[in-house]
């Protein structure tokens, strides 16, 4: 590494995120010790950059989950044989990216049981979507509380079947955008992965 681990400032968030997100995609937990050493931060100044994360820890006070995680979600997210979850949708687009692997999903229509199946690459974006016409949720950034970023920004963003088995779904939301699957990782969630792979803190889930 070259030079001392930073002190925790404003892209701390981002830069533990990234770290966190490809030593999870191993399917292992992760040690305090581990994360900031990926990340080039100073393991004492942990606490306070990881503060409102919701982050999921195991009873060693390892990191099991952080956006990506082991324990089931209803959006299945399959690395290299390894079968992982993720807390939403959207995030199934963004975290091929930013771990540099491509990513299998599958995840529920919650109105109408589908199975929504596709591929993500980095480098080929989303291939293999089944149904073709299914569709992503995304909340209204103006919607989210900082200090339930699950409840209020995860849970509500799913993949639906079509538009139309969306729309209900949709009206319980204020501001809630439907967008065809592929349209919403072009538009929106490549975007923000390219965000994250640089210093910004796009803040853009977890």
């Amino acid at each position: 590494m070259f030079g001392a681990p930073e002190t925790a400032g404003t892209g701390d968030k981002s830069r533990l995120l990234r770290a966190a997100l490809r030593l999870l995609a191993d399917g292992e937990p992760i040690t305090p010790a581990q994360l900031a050493a990926a990340a080039g931060v100073a393991e004492t100044d942990l606490e306070q950059a990881t503060a409102g994360g919701d982050i999921e820890y195991d009873d060693r006070g390892c990191i099991i989950g952080w956006g990506l995680t082991n324990k089931p979600t209803p959006h299945k997210f399959t690395v290299d044989g390894k079968q992982l979850y993720t807390w939403c949708a959207p995030d199934t687009l963004i975290f091929p990216t930013v771990i540099g692997r491509p990513a299998v999903i599958e995840s529920p229509c919650p109105t109408t049981g589908t199975t929504i199946r596709l591929r993500v690459d980095p480098d080929t974006g989303v291939t293999d979507l089944e149904p073709s016409t299914a569709v992503v949720s995304i909340v209204d950034p103006n919607q989210i509380d900082t200090s339930a970023v699950r409840t209020t920004l995860c849970n509500p963003q799913h993949f639906f079947a079509t538009a139309e088995a969306a729309r209900d779904w949709q009206s319980r939301y204020p501001g809630m955008r439907v967008l065809p699957v592929a349209e919403a990782y072009t538009l929106i969630m490549r975007p923000l992965a390219d965000a994250m792979l640089g210093d910004d803190d796009p803040d853009v889930c977890c």
